[in-house]
């Protein structure tokens, strides 16, 4: 038997950088449920786009994951195996901001990459549609609700309503995609696949700022511009009790975040938790505009949408900030309230006593995380208390990490087919048995038409003499 094959994928994101490793056997290419997740190394330090000030250093930050793969690839197969960075949404904000630091640290990275014996096949910025359309194909993938292998090889493909939709919550943009029962009418919105024979028109909206680490910016953003000192800030979301200082550059620095007027100097914002989630509540939905305007259907801020239909998998961000909470378990969505507002309500003190092992930076935000999820799914995307129940949080799908990577690189290698393989056409069983029965009986037949030849000419010749 060949060997596996192996791929990598950088997923370059807005808070930090994590490398995937893939196998697949090499003489299944084409098939479906077979490549599995080696090994996932998470890269240190923040995400790429914070280096435009080092673009060296976004290269090197890289060097200990691709080290770790290495190790794990046979070096006979390294130079064999396909290697891709994609960056989301970090990278998108910093091409907006600019486009010469941007291709600096694109030019670093693949310098770094390009020192190690793999088939580097580039790096590039995912678009909003793109990294929407990859999560849902790996997802289904994994599901094997875009075509199943029986233990005979035979494909057979599932009906479209086994097909589930996608939704991603990222450090600076979120993505909803599914398959819609109605015409897409807006085409920016329109995404058309052909997987396995099969033509997809899937629905596909990213909604750049509105990834968890920039949303939580902009809502200290508008509570400073709300408040009536401009020194003290009091934080709805944040436990009471807790306490830290701000300095505005830091608050103001991103194209996410909009300031009311152009701050003079950097100043020192005292930010005050108060644990009120009716507040926190109020606080995040100004960050969307839920009315829809010439659209009859549509998410947040104007943004078409079908109304969702089927079941969802909800990964990344989505299912960390329930999972802190243990709420992914299908619970009703009426407990989920409950249980968040509980927990909005609690002092600094008292949180930390009850996780003194979580990250005081997570542990601060875990209520507005959570409340933002609640408010992003069910007003922003539009379920409610009955379509709740058909949102599952994941992290994996069959042991493999659930996000765009794995759909990117299935897209880049070819390794799903746009068209049907051939099939190919064979005589069944019993046709085979009647086919030697009369191959046989005509081998006879010439065999005794040969001899009465032969015995004919001898018969004459001995006459003769």
């Amino acid at each position: 038997p060949l060997p596996p094959q192996y791929g990598l994928v950088f997923d370059a994101g807005s808070t930090h950088t994590s490398l995937y490793i893939y196998r697949w056997p090499a003489d299944k290419e084409n098939g479906t449920g077979i490549v599995s997740q080696v090994e996932v190394c998470a890269v240190s330090g923040p995400g790429i786009s914070s280096y435009a000030d080092n673009p060296a250093g976004a290269g090197a930050s890289l060097k200990p994951c691709l080290d770790a793969a290495m190790k794990i690839i046979p070096a006979e197969q390294q130079r064999q195996t396909p290697t891709y960075l994609g960056a989301t949404a970090g990278m998108r904000l910093l091409r907006e901001q600019n486009s010469t630091k941007a291709e600096q640290v694109f030019a670093e990275v693949a310098k770094a990459i390009g020192e190690y014996p793999v088939d580097f096949r580039g790096a590039r910025i995912l678009t909003g549609n793109e990294e929407g359309s990859f999560g849902w194909i790996t997802v289904n993938y994994l599901l094997e609700t875009l075509v199943k292998c029986s233990v005979t090889g035979e494909r057979t493909h599932p009906p479209a309503e086994d097909v589930v939709g996608a939704l991603d919550l990222g450090g600076a943009s979120t993505q909803i995609t599914f398959l819609p029962g109605t015409t897409i009418d807006d085409s920016t919105t329109r995404a058309l696949l052909r997987l396995y024979g099969t033509n997809y028109s899937i629905y596909t909206h990213s909604y750049l700022c509105y990834g968890q680490k920039q949303a939580l910016k902009m809502l200290l953003a508008s509570l400073h511009q709300d408040s009536p000192s401009p020194q003290q800030v009091s934080h709805p979301c944040y436990p009471k009790g807790y306490q830290e200082n701000v300095i505005t550059t830091e608050l103001y620095n991103s194209p996410c975040v909009h300031a009311s007027s152009t701050p003079s100097a950097a100043q020192n914002i005292t930010v005050t938790g108060t644990g009120d989630p009716a507040a926190c509540s109020t606080a995040i939905q100004k960050l969307f505009n839920f009315t829809c305007g010439a659209n009859t259907t549509c998410g947040f801020n104007g943004v078409y949408q079908p109304p969702v239909r089927g079941q969802f998998f909800a990964f990344s961000g989505l299912y960390h900030n329930l999972r802190f909470l243990n709420l992914t378990g299908e619970q009703s969505l009426s407990l989920v309230n409950a249980t968040i507002w509980q927990f909005c309500t609690s002092s600094w003190e008292k949180v930390q006593k009850e996780f003194p092992t979580m990250n005081r930076t997570q542990l601060r935000d875990a209520c507005a995380a959570s409340s933002y999820t609640l408010t992003l799914l069910l007003q922003g995307y539009k379920f409610n208390r009955k379509t709740w129940l058909n949102v599952h949080f994941v992290r994996q799908v069959s042991n493999v990490d659930v996000g765009w990577t794995l759909g990117y690189m299935l897209n880049l290698t070819n390794m799903i087919p746009s068209e049907a393989p051939q099939r190919v056409v064979g005589l069944q069983r019993s046709n085979w048995i009647a086919a030697a029965v009369l191959l046989a009986i005509m081998l006879i037949l010439i065999f005794c038409l040969l001899t009465v030849l032969c015995f004919q000419k001898n018969s004459s010749g001995y006459e003769t003499l």
